[in-house]
């Protein structure tokens, strides 16, 4: 876990404050959110790595035992039961850092939310 005082710019500098085989791990979420949202921009917000597309899409961070991947409670709600076998709160999934990732559902989790995002944004605009 970094430093909570300290301060991050970018996805990268987040990444390299963790040892290497966390550092693969978090490589390969934002891959996967990449791979799934090819036009979302990475910052960092909250002081964890994020994805925005038509607002905040996902964000995600690592910690000791877990990564955290935070794409909203809807992200959470529609992907309920594979999400099942995973610690989860109302916004929030705990993926164990000693199981291989879901990578798969967290694209679709990520095409999901993007899909909300542009719908949103699409409204937002037609209301003007």
């Amino acid at each position: 876990m970094p430093d909570e005082k300290k301060t991050f710019n970018t996805i990268d500098e987040y990444i390299a404050t963790f040892p290497a085989e966390t550092q693969k791990l978090l490589g390969q979420v934002r891959a996967a959110v990449k791979n799934a949202a090819p036009d979302a921009t990475e910052k960092i917000s909250y002081q964890m790595p994020t994805f925005f597309l038509n607002g905040n899409l996902v964000h995600f961070a690592a910690y000791k035992n877990h990564i955290g991947f935070y794409p909203t409670p809807n992200g959470i709600a529609e992907f309920e039961p594979e999400l099942s076998v995973y610690q989860r709160a109302k916004g929030s999934v705990q993926f164990p850092i000693n199981q291989p990732l879901p990578l798969d559902l967290i694209g679709r989790i990520v095409k999901y939310r993007a899909a909300e995002n542009a719908k949103k944004a699409a409204t937002k605009k037609a209301k003007r």
